[in-house]
């Protein structure tokens, strides 16, 4: 298990909300291909920061995101100093947790949220079916302004195999019923890689989660590959939440951005 967690900092944040006590947030979730285009022709993660902060979100969910890489820090002159997720956290979002999962000789990757509130717990879990392709969930407490409770965020990056996915998937019902207090708000997104929606089907009808797209459009979001969007493959998943103003961002410049598009909507709690 391994998780990188950013103490919570001063944020100047400002969350939307009324007389009853409920509030809005906008968050987005974005696999960012270790910040290369397709078929990794091009670094583009400064452009890919910059998009980002132009959606104004509260919270980011970042899969495929490097923490180190010896080789391309040195063969690309543009290459932060940073962790990817330090750098496109950067001033905007105080807070940042980070869970690796994939560890090789030259560096590692993972999942990572950005967020501008406080994130008081992290935890990694780590689902990998196998030793060659590597999966974690990133488990995040979020204190709200003004809340007693906590806001729950797993940033979710689950396998290509499907019967891989159906365990990962069980795991993370584990998780859910084991960490999370059934009244506090939960948030899942990122990869889920479930092209032929099984698990969807799990996740809506035995875990009694709702999918933003799939509430609004009938099914979850075409989002891969990025410029000709075919296979609904990331997602959104709510409880004890409301979607609203949700939207693919498929348009330049998100489409050159990944090999995924990005979602984006606002959640009131």
């Amino acid at each position: 298990m391994h998780s990188t967690l950013n103490k919570p900092r001063s944020t100047s944040a400002v969350i939307t909300a009324d007389a009853v006590g409920t509030c809005t947030l906008k968050i987005l979730t974005v696999n960012v291909h270790k910040g290369f285009t397709v078929f990794n022709r091009k670094f583009i993660l400064p452009e890919l920061r910059d998009a980002v902060r132009e959606e104004h979100v509260d919270i980011v969910f970042l899969q495929e995101v490097l923490g180190s890489h010896e080789k391309h820090s040195a063969r690309f002159a543009n290459w932060p100093e940073l962790p990817q997720y330090e750098f496109l956290a950067d001033s905007i979002w105080s807070d940042f947790a980070y869970g690796k999962n994939a560890v090789y000789p030259h560096g590692h990757h993972g999942n990572a949220v950005l967020s501008k509130f406080p994130i008081v717990h992290s935890e990694n879990r780590d689902v990998s079916m196998n030793t060659h392709e590597k999966r974690g969930l990133l488990h995040c407490v979020v204190e709200l302004p003004g809340r007693a409770d906590k806001l729950h965020v797993i940033c979710a990056h689950l396998g290509l195999r499907e019967d891989h996915r159906h365990r990962q998937l069980l795991l993370l019902e584990r998780m859910i019923e084991t960490k999370i207090p059934p009244n506090e708000a939960l948030i899942i997104a990122g990869d889920f890689n479930d092209w032929r929606m099984r698990g969807h089907i799990l996740m809506t009808h035995r875990f009694k989660l709702h999918e933003v797209f799939a509430g609004k459009d009938g099914k979850p979001a075409r989002t891969f590959p990025a410029r000709w969007p075919r296979l609904r493959l990331d997602r959104i998943y709510l409880r004890n939440a409301v979607a609203s103003q949700s939207r693919v961002l498929a348009r330049r410049p998100w489409s050159h951005l990944s090999d995924h598009v990005a979602l984006m909507t606002e959640v009131t709690i």
